[in-house]
């Protein structure tokens, strides 16, 4: 429950809009000066601070400088709107002239509730994020992450449009990541879209935003995704899987930098930088009609290629035993190492799920390791997928290929096994199944749950 601090000297004011807020689920406090304020509560402890200017002591604004972590509403009369302004120079988030409707109030706090936790979550993301992958040096040592490297540090301090293209797992989230990190938009949010598992029918909405009554259970307006990244980055994954209607809305922001909101009739000004991300070959889309050609041109300004782990040589190795330590230290076991016959393995096996897959197997070998060294049967990846040895970059697929595997494990568990539990045996993501099955044309059974 979000806690919102009320700051005003008008009695009625205060006790209007304390009943109002407290109607709509939120923990209120209120003072009737800043001075007030500060002997009674932890101004920090708050998620909101709203308060009037002309307060008597201390301006409303010194609450600023006082809670300076937390997101400040200035109200404010009409007359005195240029007062307003001026608070916002000094770091209110944005301010509401009296007499004000109180639908508009509400709507005001719950956006600016959303982006503070927004903020938040990204800050928790970042902290976890920077523990476990290290930014600003993605491991690889082989030519093609070489070269990802060097563009990513080429192209992360400007604003152009980036596609990452790759398959499941390789990684594309974490560059990114990278190219958010290394840009001038670094203290701003980062916001992941993945398009792929939003209903079609609710992708619009729930990117762009929407009006109240814009459509049936609208039953107030909402703030969209790339609203929410204003200032900072937009990364839209699987965005291959973007509906036309939405790709249309979406060339409008990229042209102009102008979104509408779903039942709107008024266009908004957004300052993103977009990053998008695709398994799929785009290019064929577009040939087919799924794609739009001019969104397509719009969005490869800059392309990154990341390439699968079957074809990255002894960069395999490297990224196992950095996973190995990052898996066994949050799992709080005893230091441990990959014996010969498990590195063997691993570099000879196909990685059809790539570094996900590879982190996943590791996980589970930690888990059940007694000893102080990886076997190969504690990876349980040998009898996922029959291959045969090769060298770095060989094409070749053993005793069955990929796309015949997994038809073929599908087809024989499908119907007695959840999309969950599918994932699972094949140690991959449910959204790597999702794409796996989109890939190589295998339905889901109506038979199978989850």
């Amino acid at each position: 429950m979000s806690q919102i601090l009320i700051i005003e000297d008008e009695s009625v004011i205060r006790t209007a809009v304390e009943r109002l807020l407290t109607r709509r689920g939120y923990k209120v406090s209120s003072a009737e000066s800043v001075e007030d304020a500060e002997a009674q509560f932890d101004l920090q402890s708050f998620n909101l601070i709203l308060t009037d200017v002309r307060l008597p002591g201390a301006p409303g604004t010194d609450v600023i400088r006082r809670a300076p972590s937390v997101p400040v509403l200035i109200m404010t009369s009409y007359a005195s709107v240029r007062s307003a302004v001026d608070s916002m120079k000094q770091g209110a988030i944005d301010y509401i002239a009296k007499p004000f409707d109180h639908d508009e109030l509400v709507m005001l706090i719950e956006r600016t509730l959303k982006q503070e936790k927004l903020g938040r979550k990204t800050e928790v993301l970042k902290s976890d994020l920077d523990k476990s992958y290290p930014v600003n040096g993605m491991i690889g040592a082989c030519q093609a992450m070489q070269e990802v490297c060097r563009r990513v540090a080429r192209v992360a301090p400007t604003d152009t449009t980036v596609l990452i293209l790759g398959e499941s797992g390789t990684g594309k989230e974490l560059v990114a990541r990278a190219l958010h990190e290394q840009s001038l938009r670094k203290d701003a949010p980062i916001v992941t879209v993945n398009c792929a598992a939003i209903p079609e029918t609710l992708i619009e909405s729930e990117l762009f935003g929407h009006e109240k009554g814009a459509f049936t259970g609208a039953d107030s307006s909402r703030t969209g995704l790339i609203e929410a990244a204003e200032g900072g980055t937009l990364f839209l994954d699987e965005i291959g899987e973007l509906p036309l209607a939405a790709q249309a809305r979406l060339l409008r922001v990229l042209q102009n930098g102008e979104i509408r909101r779903v039942g709107s009739e008024k266009s908004r000004l957004v300052d993103v930088r977009l990053i998008a991300a695709t398994h799929r070959d785009l290019k064929q889309r577009v040939q087919e009609g799924e794609f739009r050609s001019d969104l397509y041109f719009r969005l490869r300004v800059v392309e990154l290629n990341l390439p699968p782990l079957r074809e990255r040589g002894s960069d395999v190795v490297e990224l196992a035993n950095f996973l190995l330590e990052k898996i066994r230290k949050q799992l709080n076991r005893a230091p441990m190492k990959l014996n010969p016959a498990a590195i063997e393995t691993i570099t000879t096996y196909e990685w059809p799920g790539n570094v996900r897959e590879l982190e996943n197997a590791l996980e589970r070998a930690v888990i059940l390791c007694e000893e102080d060294q990886i076997t190969p049967d504690l990876l349980a990846i040998e009898s996922s997928h029959s291959v045969e040895k090769r060298s770095p970059g060989q094409s070749g697929s053993g005793d069955l290929s990929l796309e015949e595997y997994f038809r073929q494990f599908l087809l024989d568990n499908q119907d007695q096994m959840t999309e969950t539990e599918l994932a699972k045996r094949l140690g991959i993501s449910r959204k790597a199944l999702w794409e796996r099955r989109q890939r190589f044309g295998i339905p889901r059974s109506k038979k199978g749950a989850g």
